[in-house]
């Protein structure tokens, strides 16, 4: 039988609430949505065709470039890939500072998305509250590495630079300063009624939705699967920590999972702290021939490499699959499909966190 379609509703590719461009594209009757597209290619980059044949110092600042909101994630799975192909060992040093340095951007990537969010549903305040306290773990990320976004500060065998004690006892207090300020924000969030009217119950995305579209990271963890990559990791392992976990699936448990998420990164930074013993922060060794398959937990969920060198340390062959990619389709074909509201379709497409820059890599 033909199906009856009221509207072709066509959202961007510029849009005031899209942090980067794209189109969707959905089948309306009314303004209930019976079908939904996401159209991508306004960004593209071709940067692993552009790594091919080059040496590894160089493809590791073309990794950290291919997303700007979450570049340590993809510097460190880039540099562990290359260890693991050459067995260059790390010094514990180095490997919990590295957790700060990735928890850190963990933390101002998710207060990032949750402020894109409030600002879809018109709750302004809400949101430069939270871009204000974002620039707090900016600053905290530049100086522990030196720069704000492209830092550069994992290589081979370790970290660029050490952590003193007056900058130790700096990062303590701006920890403490970003869990008492998010508090105030998430209760702001949890009681307030027009979030709830815009958030509750909308964009719903249940347990077997996100199995069968393979989802990935605080948008799989608001719909049930307790599953974080970060407990794949050896350092991460060290730390014991369970993965924050809803069960709603809606847009409400999408932006929980983050804020919540955000108290667990500050509490997994302090235990860094207080395990970091005097040390080594490199341990030198020299990239040699091979293939690795390496993955982390990127802000957005599973960051894999797949990474072929030669015997100069010359990367022959890279993919990346980035955590957006399938994100992105389960928002298309299951969250956005059966949304009440045409003002809904934004803020759904949000409340996942899509990356633009990493799925057009």
């Amino acid at each position: 039988m033909k199906r009856t379609v009221d509207v072709s509703l066509p959202i961007g590719p510029v849009h005031p609430v899209f942090k980067e461009p794209c189109r969707i594209k959905c089948e309306t009757r009314g303004e209930y949505v019976l079908n939904a597209e996401v159209e991508l290619g306004y960004v593209k980059k071709g940067i692993e065709r552009i790594m091919r044949g080059r040496p590894w110092q160089e493809v590791m600042f073309l990794a950290e470039r291919v997303c700007g909101i979450c570049s340590v994630i993809h510097n460190m799975v880039f540099i562990e890939g290359v260890e693991l192909i050459s067995d260059i060992p790390l010094p514990d040093r180095a490997a919990y500072l590295r957790v700060i340095s990735n928890e850190l951007d963990r933390i101002q990537s998710h207060l990032l998305a949750n402020y894109s969010y409030c600002y879809t549903i018109e709750h302004e305040t809400l949101a430069m509250y939270l871009l204000n306290l974002r620039e707090t773990a900016m600053d905290a990320i530049e100086r522990l590495t030196g720069a704000r976004v492209t830092c550069s500060y994992i290589i081979p065998g370790g970290v660029r630079f050490d952590i003193s004690e007056e900058d130790a006892r700096w990062l303590r207090e701006t920890l403490d300063t970003i869990d008492s300020e998010l508090a105030r924000f998430v209760s702001m969030f949890r009681n307030g009624s027009l979030i709830a009217l815009r958030s509750k119950e909308i964009g719903i995305f249940t347990r077997e939705e996100a199995i069968e579209a393979h989802a990935v990271g605080p948008t799989a963890r608001a719909s049930g699967i307790a599953h974080d990559y970060r407990l794949e990791h050896p350092t991460y392992r060290r730390l014991d920590f369970s993965p924050v976990v809803y069960t709603e699936g809606d847009n409400y448990a999408r932006i929980m999972v983050r804020f919540d998420e955000v108290f667990q990164s500050t509490a997994l930074i302090r235990e860094c702290l207080n395990r970091l013993e005097p040390g080594d922060i490199r341990g030198g060794g020299a990239v040699i021939a091979g293939t690795s398959r390496w993955a982390g937990e990127a802000p957005r969920g599973e960051l894999t490499y797949q990474i072929t060198t030669d015997e100069f340390g010359r990367v022959t062959d890279i993919g990346i699959r980035t955590p957006s990619i399938m994100n992105i389709e389960a928002c298309a074909h299951y969250m956005l499909k059966g949304v009440l509201s045409a003002a809904d379709i934004t803020a759904t497409y949000i409340s996942s966190d899509p990356c633009i820059a990493c799925n057009e890599r």
